[in-house]
């Protein structure tokens, strides 16, 4: 009880709390606004939650980090645009409900469906990260290297169709956290005498560059667009009642968010994919998904939102972030001195329980603001494209400049936003530069100290954890090259059955 007492007075001090409406609504108001993203939101404010205490940053971003998605769904139900790229499969069975007179309904379940999903893994989070926080006593310096290294693979493994590109961008991060002075010896790597090098590359200024400055370029460089408008009417809380009639479809979809969301690199996409197959194959009425189904609509909502919460499991509980945001999070960590892992549970358990009553006080004003406040964020959504452009470029700008009042931070993150734009025209993945740039100093020190008492390549995995971890990884790589060559060989029949039929027919 005194627990809960000193996080409860954690939360009530006024910037805290401050902190959690404008992260909150304002989470809600960037994910509806289509082009924008949490991503960028984040990356923005980054440099502004250096200077809060740690409660009052993390908040913040854990706001507008869980409440995005929520926001993306209005413009995915209403007009067919998701507001955040994980609200494209909403848009499936959300916009053909709005165009049979259904929207409020959509908007409804939507809402509702978000509200089950993230409650369900802050659950999640609080039975499992005390849990995870017990074992990492037992993870040793090999242990997180290779967990870090798991990390790494995972997310590589995870862009099907681009893992070369994706492996190529990871180790393009890992070799970006080395320039500057290495950690052991001080001694200067890839810096070719230049002073400004020095230093290092800054993560925040390649967060800032790479999602932020690139998404301003891409929307001042495509045409001018003004997302059109949509009226709702009709009682928006129906859908908390309607969905214990799908109370399956929500709880294994949530589940599946927080399955994913744990592991690292697989996230929202393949939670979404698993629920909405699933409810689909589950379904009474399979032949209604893709036309309107309020299945596919929870499933997709429930799972989506639920990854937030799960992602921060491994993020508090072993100090290792599973995709970019929760990376962000980890800076905001380190800068004020606050170590993730089982320090953390130990010294500081009333700071941990203040952060799971700020996610479930979180989600309760979202969607109290969401079922009272859906007209006026039509109206919001409306905002021309290139002025967004325009904004989102100044605060970048002025966000790098203020971490450490230097222009040539500023010219670095135009680099980047440069190839930021490169790589989204080219439809290629920025995650993994940002977690190759996170992992990749953690894995470095690590290996490091385990080298030390290292001395032939097994004593690397003579540990129990070390064992499995290192077979968890062997086992990843397996199965990502066996079924490259399935889909090889599949791709090969097909192309001989095509030639086959073209030959017969001619």
């Amino acid at each position: 009880m005194e627990l809960i007492l000193s996080s409860l007075s954690m939360l009530a001090q006024w910037d805290v709390l401050a902190a959690l409406v404008i992260g909150s609504i304002g989470g809600v108001i960037i994910g509806a606004i289509p082009g924008v993203g949490a991503a960028v939101a984040i990356a923005i404010l980054l440099p502004a939650t250096f200077s809060f205490e740690p409660i009052v940053g993390l908040t913040l971003l854990l706001g507008v980090y869980g409440s995005s998605m929520y926001g993306g769904a209005i413009p995915a139900v209403l007009i067919n645009t998701p507001g955040t790229a994980v609200n494209a499969l909403t848009t499936y069975d959300g916009y053909p409900m709005t165009k049979k007179g259904q929207g409020h309904r959509a908007l409804s379940l939507a809402y509702s469906a978000s509200f089950f999903g993230g409650m369900f893994s802050i659950l999640c989070l609080i039975v499992l990260s005390p849990v995870l926080a017990m074992i990492a006593p037992h993870f040793g310096s090999r242990e997180i290297f290779l967990a870090a290294l798991m990390g790494i693979i995972l997310v590589v493994v995870a862009h099907r169709g681009q893992v070369f590109a994706a492996g190529m961008l990871a180790c393009f991060g890992i070799f970006l956290s080395t320039i500057g002075l290495e950690p052991a010896k001080y001694t200067k790597r890839f810096t070719f005498d230049q002073s400004w090098l020095t230093s290092g590359v800054d993560l925040i200024v390649v967060v800032l560059g790479l999602f932020a400055i690139s998404q301003a370029l891409l929307l001042l460089v495509d045409k001018e667009h003004q997302p059109g408008s949509a009226k709702v009417e009709g009682n928006l809380f129906a859908g908390l009642k309607e969905l214990f009639a799908f109370k399956r479809v929500a709880t294994v979809s949530s589940g599946f968010g927080v399955l994913m969301g744990m592991i690292p690199g697989v996230g929202e996409f393949t939670a979404q994919f698993l629920s909405y197959t699933y409810a689909q194959k589950s379904s009474k009425d399979p032949d209604l998904f893709g036309k309107g189904s309020p299945e596919g609509l929870i499933a997709s909502e429930a799972a989506n939102n639920a990854v937030p919460g799960a992602a921060m499991i491994p993020l508090l509980a072993l100090g290792i972030p599973g995709e970019a945001l929760t990376a962000m999070m980890l800076s905001v960590f380190y800068v004020h001195n606050v170590i993730p892992g089982p320090q953390l549970f130990q010294g500081q358990l009333d700071f941990v329980v203040a952060l799971y009553l700020a996610l479930i006080l979180l989600n309760i004003i979202v969607l109290i603001f969401l079922l009272s406040s859906t007209g006026l964020l039509l109206k919001i959504i409306q905002i021309p494209t290139r002025f967004l452009g325009v904004m989102i470029m100044t605060l970048s700008f002025v966000g790098v400049f203020s971490l450490r009042n230097s222009v040539t931070d500023c010219a670095i993150a135009a680099g980047f936003g440069v190839f930021g734009l490169v790589l989204k025209r080219l439809n290629l993945p920025i995650v993994p530069i940002i977690l190759g740039m996170v992992l990749g100093g953690i894995m470095e020190v690590k290996l490091r100290s385990a080298m030390a008492r290292v001395n032939s390549p097994l004593d690397f995995i003579d540990r129990p954890i070390a064992a499995i971890l290192f077979t968890a990884i062997i086992l990843i790589l397996v199965l990502h090259v066996r079924t490259v060559i399935r889909e090889q060989k599949a791709r090969r029949d097909r192309e001989e059955d095509t030639s086959e039929t073209s030959t017969q027919q001619g």
